[in-house]
This record gives structure tokens, sequence and C-alpha cells, in this order.
């Protein structure tokens, strides 16, 4: 998509939010999920989806937390409980949705009387 167009098939088969901005970690994640059957380096993914290696490592140790990425030095591999997966994917598209109909959160909008200062 970076060169400005894609293949008519493509586009045909596409879904309507499939060509929307992704972050980086939804990049990763749909990465390896397109790619199950193989497990990769950060600096392979990194090469193939045009991102910096140590940020690719950064995120890929967040996913790793959350469950969503498998990890035996120095490979990654997408998670194999695809119920948790598909649930993240859900609960990620429930807070776009949120997102995009009440507009995004920030803390210091929520901040309150009775909350401290964390400096």
């Amino acid at each position: 998509m970076s060169s400005g167009s894609i293949d008519i098939d493509e586009f045909e088969d596409a879904d309507a939010g499939d060509f929307e901005e992704r972050t980086d970690a939804e990049r990763i994640v749909v990465f390896l999920d397109e790619h199950d059957d193989r497990a990769w380096t950060a600096g392979s993914i990194a090469e193939r989806l045009g991102l910096q290696t140590d940020v690719v490592g950064a995120l890929l140790s967040r996913l790793e937390e959350r469950g969503l990425v498998r990890h035996k030095r120095p490979y990654w591999a997408i998670t194999d409980d695809e119920e948790r997966l598909h649930s993240a994917y859900r609960l990620h598209r429930h807070h776009e949705s949120a997102d995009r109909q009440y507009g995004e959160e920030r803390l210091e909008n929520l901040e309150t009387d009775e909350m401290e200062d964390v400096q």
C-alpha cells in the first residue's frame, strides 16, 4: 500500500476498514498472524514491515506480556491461543469504535481533585 496503489483484486476482496492506518503493534500482530507457519527474528519482522528493529523488539516484548506472541530466543511467533488472539482483535475493534464515537480519552481530562499528582 505504500506505493499508492494496490491490485484491483485486493481492493475488491477487502473489507471497508482494511486500509485504515494501523499502529506498529497491530501491524506486527497481523504480520505474525498471516505468517503463523513460521517464527521470525525481530530484525526480519522489522525489515518486512519497514520499522526499526529496536521498536519491533520493544513491541514484541509488550505483546508477549499480553500473551499475543510467543518467544524462543531469537525467534517470535503469534500465539497458539486462537481464542486469546480473537478476543484481543474484538477488544481492539471495540476501543477503536468507542474512540471514533466518543473521542480518545486523555488522562489529563480524567483527573479529579482526589487524584494525586504523579511527578
